[in-house]
């Protein structure tokens, strides 16, 4: 079974979730954080990065600026070179009486085609009031999109903006650092590790798992928060995920972000909202601490914000709805933590804040076996479509001709409708469940901690199973009665049936 898939942070080599991601137990949201404590950590000097590729020459003139910015800042239109050499495009927004060699930050985008730069405008104000020169740019959407992405392009497309700050007038080429916001919390480490012209990092809403694993938790926790429990959350969404995976419309299912991460050598800033609904805020920051003391880098701050979602804006219910303000304080810590870094100050270790609310933990989302693969699924999906949907059409196509035959048992016909509505049903809702996922889902109805729909679906499986040993019974019992022809075509529909029955097991129709 294969789907198209949003993801929410919001995407294929096929390699195992390494241990490292893998939380070794489950634990309340004060343990989560107190494990991060780093009372025994003690400064280290910065080592130089990876060298960053050549700044790149100003591209073609930019278009005239699509931002409304107010009227305490200025605006800078400006074009420079992304991965590949795709001319891209971007504004610098500073304070209208900006100090000479002022800092600098790059923000890159979450998830999405073509994110227009305004989408972080808010947060581009914020920062320029604080005494920064901040460049948000158009995001690619040539080489990018739900199927497709490269997180190694996207970082190129960081470096290229990074490059073209850092040639600004007022800005200081030492000075400049670069800020990542979910998707981007694994491109901007990832940038940085490639080149010493980054100056600092700051992270908001950042994920250290796979995304896949991710992606599936977000949507399942979700569907938890909408009151589902059962086989649906358990076994059949985490399964679609797997085959979504295994069929490459999932791209950089198994990306790790622990090697670039632990290969960061600037300070750090990791800011989440309490309310992450899409990235597992208990799980995140202990994997980012790891890989980072891995490397040898002790120069991180990780703050959580009361009453923030998932971007560290205010929500008021949950992480649900996000306003358009930040988190209070927000802004002013990024402010004055960039003007300690860029003075020379790096931090020692620590962590702040409340805990985290993660009402569920994730689970590993490994490569499938062989019979739950991707081909597999879809040659399962290709047998019902053609024993089902073709057993009636049969039917139809002798009455018209003439040539109608009684069936061997009625209970053919209840397989043949039964089985073909359960699984074009149960496709069907789980990709609706997918694509309307995450921290809203909208399952419908539920009853008993499952969606009448999932409920109604389960009931055809059964019936489906019910008719498959009726049908081959009397079948058994008739052999000699049934024409050539009949065997041929009913033969087709018992395999259909049987091979459902597995089938149906493993994405949860015959569980509870």
């Amino acid at each position: 079974m294969t789907a198209a898939v949003t993801l929410g942070l919001l995407t294929p080599v096929a390699v195992a979730v390494p241990d490292l991601l893998v939380p070794t137990a489950t634990a309340p949201a004060s343990a989560a954080t107190a494990a991060l404590t780093p009372a025994a950590l003690t400064p280290a000097a910065l080592t130089p990065a990876t060298p960053a590729p050549a700044a790149l020459t100003p591209a073609t003139p930019a278009p005239a600026s699509p931002l409304a910015v107010p009227s305490d800042l200025t605006a800078t239109e400006l074009s420079f070179h992304g991965g590949g050499g795709l001319v891209m495009h971007g504004t610098v927004l500073a304070q209208a009486t900006a100090k000479p060699a002022r800092p600098g930050v790059v923000l890159v985008h979450g998830a999405g085609t073509g994110t227009p730069r305004a989408k972080l405008l808010g947060e581009a104000v914020e920062f320029a009031r604080r005494g920064l020169s901040v460049l948000i740019y158009d995001k690619r959407s040539e080489g990018y999109s739900l199927f497709r992405r490269s997180y190694s392009q996207l970082a190129d497309d960081a470096l290229g903006a990074v490059a073209a700050l850092r040639a600004q007038p007022g800005v200081d080429p030492a000075k400049v650092g670069i800020w990542g916001l979910s998707e981007g919390g694994w491109v901007a480490p990832l940038a940085a590790s490639r080149s010493k012209d980054i100056a600092f990092v700051v992270l908001v809403g950042a994920n250290g798992l796979p995304p896949l694993r991710q992606q599936t938790w977000a949507v399942a926790a979700g569907l938890r928060k909408a009151g589902v429990a059962g086989s649906l959350v358990d076994r059949a969404e985490p399964n679609l995920y797997r085959t979504i995976a295994d069929g490459g419309l999932f791209p950089e299912p198994y990306y790790d972000p622990a090697p670039a991460l632990a290969a960061v050598r600037q300070p750090v800033l990791a800011i989440w909202g309490t309310h992450d609904l899409l990235t597992p805020p208990q799980e995140s920051p202990p994997l980012f601490a790891r890989a980072l003391k891995e490397g040898g880098n002790r120069h991180y701050v990780f703050r959580f914000f009361p009453d923030a979602d998932h971007a560290a804006h205010r929500t008021p219910d949950g992480g649900v709805t996000r306003l358009p303000e930040l988190a209070p304080g927000y802004a002013d810590l990024v402010g004055s933590w960039v003007g300690e870094v860029t003075a020379g100050r790096p931090p020692t270790a620590r962590i702040s804040g409340p805990a985290p609310v993660q009402a569920s933990v994730t689970v590993p989302v490994d490569p499938p076996a062989w019979w739950a693969s991707a081909p597999a699924q879809l040659a399962a999906l290709l047998l019902f479509l053609v024993a089902f949907a073709g057993y009636p059409v049969v039917a139809l196509v002798r009455r018209l001709r003439g040539r109608s035959t009684v069936p061997v048992t009625g209970a053919a016909r209840l397989l043949s409708g039964a089985g073909l509505a359960t699984v074009l049903g149960s496709f069907s809702y789980l990709v609706y469940l997918v694509m309307t996922g995450g921290k809203l889902a909208a399952p419908g109805p539920v009853f008993a901690e499952r969606p009448l729909v999932w409920l109604a679906l389960q009931a055809l499986a059964v019936a489906s199973v019910v008719a498959t040993v009726r049908t081959g019974w009397a079948w058994r019992r008739a052999p000699g009665s049934v024409p050539r022809g009949e065997r041929a075509r009913l033969g087709l529909l018992l395999a259909a049936g049987v091979v459902f029955v597995p089938w149906a097991f493993h994405w949860g129709l015959l569980l509870p």
